[in-house]
């Protein structure tokens, strides 16, 4: 660029209120994807809902605006995963990129299918589980990760976890391939170095892939590459609205002057059952109605105690108009909601 010409014009950003699924791709950090993502949509605030190690693909919630505020719900989510083990050895880190500790090549040409299903039916339910050092955690403010490359080892204590499910998919030689549903916290590498263990052979994860993530899926997502092939009107409007991370939460919906007042972090009284946690709807803000868009739209987060509705995570006015008047298509109303929609939010 010569000296005095002139710089091109950065594009403003935006303030963009959704979550984007991605197809995160291998050799990625998850704040990579995310920056990248970020950038491509000019978004103004963009965060993830839990890290990816570089050497997994798959599932990567993004969340962008209003949305942020909900990410919580995500990273406390059941994860879902297809994991490809190597048996026969174990490796530095439990995954391909280590050294090779050990092989065990009889005790794998011992290995059956009784004994390969006995082992996956001991590993599924709540166990304890020692986080390995290749991790994001963090002791005096820097990643284990950082200890484990510079040979340092860390004393870590075991976390509480379940293994929902623990599917075999293929076996084939020193290749098993599983599938798991697993709880927050749960360390993939660390339960394909337990399975190798038990099975008496060694083992160490070959590959990752998140599948699912709480109510959402790989199904709806989309590549890098596939996102920078649409136009920026597409691109937006492949965003999902923030209330996708709650999907699976109860819904409950208010009438406009409670709704108004919900809005200001009020407690509500209704007839509900108590629970830990519900999505909350009202009637679209008055300009959202009048341009005839005039389902429900999302308010926020809270719990119900013994009759009372306690806000928790709340979206500002300016959120609840941007996504009443947004331009994706908008459901009818909330499943299993009561239907008492007024004619609009109070303004």
């Amino acid at each position: 660029m010569r000296p005095n010409a002139a710089r091109p014009a950065r594009l403003p950003r935006r303030a963009l209120h959704g979550v984007l699924l991605l197809d995160k791709p291998l050799g990625w950090t998850s704040n990579d994807a995310l920056q990248k993502v970020k950038g491509m949509m000019r978004a103004e605030k963009a965060g993830h809902t839990g890290t990816l190690d570089p050497l997994a693909s798959g599932l990567l919630p993004l969340c962008l605006g209003a949305a942020t505020k909900f990410s919580q719900v995500s990273l406390d989510a059941d994860k879902t995963y297809r994991a490809t083990l190597q048996l026969g050895e174990t490796r530095v880190g439990g995954d391909r990129e280590g050294e090779v500790l050990l092989r065990r090549p009889e005790a794998l040409a011992a290995l059956d299918a009784p004994r390969l299903e006995a082992a996956c039916a001991a590993l599924r339910g709540p166990q304890w589980q020692t986080p390995p050092m290749q991790s994001a955690l963090k002791h005096e403010g820097r990643a284990l990760y950082d200890y484990a490359r510079a040979g340092i080892e860390i004393a870590r204590e075991p976390r509480r976890i379940t293994v929902h499910s623990l599917d075999i998919r293929l076996w084939q030689a020193d290749t098993l391939e599983i599938e798991v549903r697993v709880s927050k916290g749960t360390y993939i590498r660390q339960l394909a170095e337990d399975l190798g263990e038990a099975l008496g052979c060694g083992a160490h994860l070959a590959g990752l892939r998140r599948l699912a993530s709480g109510p959402v899926d790989l199904d709806a997502a989309l590549t890098l590459e596939a996102l920078q092939a649409l136009t920026p009107v597409e691109r937006e409007a492949r965003l999902l609205p923030p209330d996708v991370l709650l999907a699976d939460w109860p819904a409950h919906m208010l009438d406009t002057e409670d709704a108004a007042r919900f809005l200001t972090g009020l407690r509500r009284r209704v007839k509900a059952a108590d629970a830990e946690g519900v999505r909350v709807y009202g009637p679209p803000p008055p300009a959202a109605w009048a341009a005839g868009r005039r389902a429900p739209v999302f308010l926020g987060s809270a719990r119900i105690v013994a009759g009372e509705l306690i806000p928790l995570r709340l979206l500002s006015p300016p959120e609840v108009q941007a996504l009443a008047e947004g331009p994706g298509p908008m459901p009818e109303r909330p499943p299993d909601d009561p239907v008492r929609v007024a004619p609009a939010l109070a303004g």
